[in-house]
């Protein structure tokens, strides 16, 4: 069975508390054998550190955009730049992360999350740590802030760019991350991109509970009658085998490549990997 790296999971979203360790589980059945845990919010760094330790998987501590508006930010970097202090010996510390900008839900205030970027550059940077960026309609933003703040790489999750921009995160040593959204056929512009770029500039993830595959998808009247669209990380190699089809690659080949990819974009993983195999 392949071995797959779902390079972005928020397992410790309350959509899985009820059944956290079963998904889990069935991930690790289907041959997903490592989550990157990404934070989001300053609140949860030391509960996150503590599922990674207790589940055997690697995280990455950062403030995510959608929740800058509600954090002080003299606090909250303090936090993150002494949690990844006290954290440096910790080998399932991997990256800051989920860090960025969202330039699409209403009402977020663009020069609070440029600011909370820069200064979580600044603190990769000091840290000497890889990065995981949201970049929702955003991409030129943050492409400006990496070359004013360059970083030793990561991935820019979920990506849904230009090709062009593309290029652009590949050229500053960043891997871009594909999911569910790649299995809807009318993705024109995210299977173009899975298709087109260098083999070596893609890594796999679900985003979990996000970003359900089309077979998990439902409208949202569908929701409000109560069916779930929750996202999970055993999905991965269903998710992989649009890729595979897209690249002309076997499912081994695109379990290696994605994997060899992984720990390129977050170097941490490859020990991890290596004593869990």
């Amino acid at each position: 069975m392949p071995l797959w790296i779902d390079t972005h999971c928020h397992l410790d979203a309350p959509e899985f508390d009820a059944d956290r360790d079963a998904v889990l589980a069935r991930a690790r059945a289907r041959g997903v054998s490592c989550l990157v845990l990404p934070a989001v919010t300053a609140d949860h760094f030391e509960p996150l550190r503590h599922l990674a330790e207790r589940t055997g998987q690697p995280y990455a501590l950062g403030l995510h955009p959608l929740w800058t508006g509600a954090a002080e930010p003299e606090d909250s970097l303090a936090r993150l730049d002494a949690m990844l202090a006290a954290t440096r010996d910790d080998p399932r510390r991997v990256a800051v992360g989920e860090i960025g900008i969202d330039g699409f839900e209403p009402g977020l205030d663009a020069a609070r999350q440029r600011h909370f970027l820069a200064e979580q550059l600044r603190l990769a940077r000091r840290h000497d740590l890889p990065v995981i960026l949201h970049v929702r309609r955003s991409a030129d933003a943050v492409l400006a802030l990496l070359r004013r703040h360059p970083v030793r790489g990561g991935i820019a999750h979920a990506f849904n760019g230009s090709e062009q921009q593309a290029r652009a995160f590949v050229d500053l040593g960043l891997k871009l991350g594909f999911g569910g959204a790649m299995t809807f056929e009318r993705a024109l512009q995210i299977r173009r991109l899975a298709t087109a770029l260098p083999a070596e500039a893609i890594v796999l993830e679900t985003d979990a509970p996000d970003i359900p595959p089309h077979w998990l998808y439902r409208t949202a009247a569908e929701r409000a009658a109560g069916q779930s669209s929750r996202n999970e990380p055993a999905e991965l190699p269903r998710i992989a085998e649009t890729l595979a089809v897209l690249r002309g690659w076997s499912l081994e080949e695109t379990a290696a490549i994605t994997r060899a990819n992984a720990c390129a974009a977050l170097p941490g993983l490859a020990a991890l990997i290596g004593a869990a195999t």
